[in-house]
């Protein structure tokens, strides 16, 4: 992401929800700046909102704004776009990035769109992933950019709507940024603690998540006045509770210097890898007993879902696993996956497949 800051890591993009008053814009970027811990500033002028009467954004009024803004600070600002005369109006304005939100990422028609209003202009833009977790969608969207010749581009990670979430507003489900990074290694992927979390209390435990996980950077938001602000209020923090999370962080190598400590490393990595070679092996084998299970449930006229059985192993698994110290959701998910193949398997052996 060297269009940004010369590749430093972590890339740091602070702002408000929404772009509200002249003075709430200016006081929220000049103590922004002050902290020494801000590489872009973002503001919301159009909100896409889930029912109408809810504040959907200041508009074209806030642009200005911004650029007053970036004139006082000397950072460069962000906005997000929904659809080509966004774009336009922010290439009028002179802002130095656009993003796109989940909402829209979720349209291939919308992203085309935008897409095809940047052809020539290689401005930077970022690309959050789908309200659902979709990676075909999020990776799709991105291709649309790139098809349209843009090359100053990168992934936000702002969490998947799910309906029976109980701690975040939007599921982390990291293994799909994950999955997007390893599809395109060459993007930055920016991390967003605020829409994940949905509330201040487990920003800094997402946003230090997301640089363990060796993300290139986060965008936080902040406000003067979090609790008056127009739209979500209970995930901004101020500028200052900002910087000092930002300090707060650890940093950590991807790869260590010491030649001792890389060797420990890379014994680790292959006893990983000999652990992983064990559970395919162990995976395989179950699979075979569960196709022997399925002849035998054929030939005894049987049905194949056996709840009471069901039940059973996962309540036990579910027990060991948490003595061992693994998750609930964690270990509920793994044999869940592993069950659904059980099952897939022995419909296979009885529907002659």
């Amino acid at each position: 992401m060297n269009w940004i800051n010369n590749g430093k890591k972590p890339i740091l993009i602070a702002g408000p929800c929404s772009a509200e008053t002249e003075e709430q814009v200016i006081q929220t970027a000049t103590r922004l700046f002050r902290t020494g811990k801000v590489d872009v500033l973002r503001a919301g002028i159009w909100k896409p909102r889930t029912r109408p009467g809810a504040f959907e954004g200041i508009g074209t009024k806030g642009l200005p704004w911004l650029q007053k803004a970036k004139e006082l600070t000397g950072l460069p600002v962000a906005v997000e776009v929904a659809k080509a005369s966004h774009v336009e109006l922010c290439l009028e304005f002179g802002i130095d990035i656009l993003w796109i939100g989940a909402r829209t990422t979720v349209n291939p028609f919308a992203v085309q769109e935008i897409a095809d209003s940047l052809k020539g202009v290689d401005i930077p833009v970022l690309l959050k992933n789908p309200i659902n977790p979709d990676l075909a969608l999020w990776l799709g969207g991105m291709e649309r950019l790139q098809n349209a010749g843009l090359t100053k581009l990168g992934a936000i990670h702002r969490g998947f709507s799910s309906a029976g979430e109980k701690i975040y507003r939007n599921r982390p489900q990291w293994q799909i940024a994950i999955d997007f990074k390893t599809a395109m290694p060459e993007l930055p992927m920016i991390n967003d603690p605020s829409h994940i979390t949905g509330r201040r209390d487990l920003l800094f435990k997402v946003a230090q998540k997301a640089m363990d996980l060796n993300f290139d950077g986060l965008m936080i938001e902040s406000h003067v006045n979090p609790d008056a602000a127009w739209s979500d209020a209970a995930q901004q923090i101020t500028p200052e509770v900002y910087g000092q999370l930002i300090s707060d962080l650890v940093i950590r190598e991807y790869d260590p210097i010491n030649l001792k400590e890389k060797t420990k490393l890379d014994r680790l990595r292959k006893e990983i890898d000999m652990i992983d070679e064990e559970i395919m092996s162990i995976l395989a084998s179950r699979m075979k007993i569960a196709r022997e299970i399925g002849s035998f449930k054929k030939d005894n006229n049987m049905t194949i879902l056996q709840n009471d059985r069901w039940q059973e192993v996962l309540h036990k698994f579910v027990d060991r696993g948490t003595q061992n110290g693994l998750s609930e959701d964690f270990i509920t998910r793994v044999i869940k996956s592993i069950h659904d193949e059980s099952i897939e398997q022995q419909e296979k052996v009885m529907t002659g497949e």
